[in-house]
């Protein structure tokens, strides 16, 4: 049986934080892209964000499941991770932070297309199919009717748009994942573990064959691998998984479209980044389809609540 709850104050404090947090990562990374490649930069946190848990779990004294295939999901788990981050730094390389952090978090209307044929509790309800149409809406409206521009910077930006979203489609694959095996039976530190360990594993040697070994050690490099490592691969992910376990998947993104309005506004403000008309209401339409996914249980609690005191009104006269 599924105890998962919808969510409360405690759960949308959380989110709103990670929100934040999730969308300076877009920013930082590639602020200090030009200093260290960006896969290299979320390879090198992934390992050491792994040492944080591993740490975590050896004081907590608990030991890794991998009896009775929890390590099965837990690979397929890690290897999406790392995939979904190896298209995210290569994406940045030719799009904006702005750009990246729109397309990656399509990744709720994803993973609620996956979840409503697995789970009963996330199936979509009418109004929610409405959202993936009107997501899926926006993302043509951002890829088709901007403003071309040069030729090869038109491809190359549309490039590493296109890659932002296969990044969203493997952040909803992983949440699959963790949400329909056995990974979502244990401890939030386990599953972290495994996906920041596939991330290491697998982006660390990609980094090498891919020729994105840029290393020049400012102190701004310094400064972001520990954010990244310490505040987004350990302190953030672990509290994403934990709520996860506690709360309904697919209400969890009601305030991840949050993530991208900090993006965009930040990108703007921190790296100059231009906004586009087109992009704008694409993005728009793209965030209002989120919100309809991931929130139809929220907005149907207040829709509800609203009618009960209009017929009250009504009863008492007023």
């Amino acid at each position: 049986m599924d105890n998962r709850q919808a969510l409360d104050a405690k759960a949308i404090g959380l989110m709103l934080m990670l929100c934040l947090i999730w969308a300076l990562q877009q920013i930082v990374l590639k602020a200090t892209a030009a200093d260290i490649s960006p896969v290299l930069q979320i390879a090198l946190r992934s390992g050491v964000g792994a040492a944080l848990v591993g740490l975590l779990m050896w004081r907590r004294g608990e030991r890794l499941a991998l009896a009775d295939g929890p390590w099965r999901p837990g690979l397929a788990a890690g290897a999406l991770f790392a995939l979904e981050f190896l298209l995210v730094g290569e994406g940045l390389r030719h799009t904006s932070a702005a750009h990246m952090v729109v397309f990656l978090y399509t990744a709720p209307i994803f993973a609620a297309l996956g979840l409503q044929w697995k789970l009963p509790a996330e199936r979509l309800a009418p109004l929610q199919w409405l959202g993936i149409l009107l997501a899926f809406a926006g993302i043509a409206i951002a890829f088709l009717l901007r403003e071309q521009g040069t030729g090869e910077d038109w491809a190359r930006i549309l490039r590493g748009d296109f890659l932002g979203l296969l990044g969203g489609v493997a952040w909803g694959a992983t949440t699959v994942v963790i949400r329909t095996t056995r990974l979502s039976g244990l401890p939030a530190s386990q599953t972290l573990l495994y996906q920041l360990v596939g991330a290491f594993v697998l982006m660390l040697p990609a980094a090498w064959l891919m020729g994105h070994t840029t290393f020049h050690p400012t102190p701004a490099v310094w400064a972001s691998l520990a954010f990244q490592s310490v505040i987004v691969s350990f302190m953030s992910f672990l509290v994403w998984f934990w709520l996860m376990r506690h709360y309904l998947a697919s209400r969890l993104g009601v305030f991840s479209f949050m993530t991208p309005l900090f993006g965009v506004l930040l990108g703007a403000w921190l790296l100059r980044e231009p906004i586009e008309p087109s992009f704008i209401s694409g993005a728009l339409l793209v965030l209002a389809g989120v919100v309809l996914v991931s929130g139809h249980g929220w907005l149907s609690q207040v829709w509800q609540g609203g009618a009960k005191t209009r017929l009250l009104e009504r009863s008492d006269g007023r």
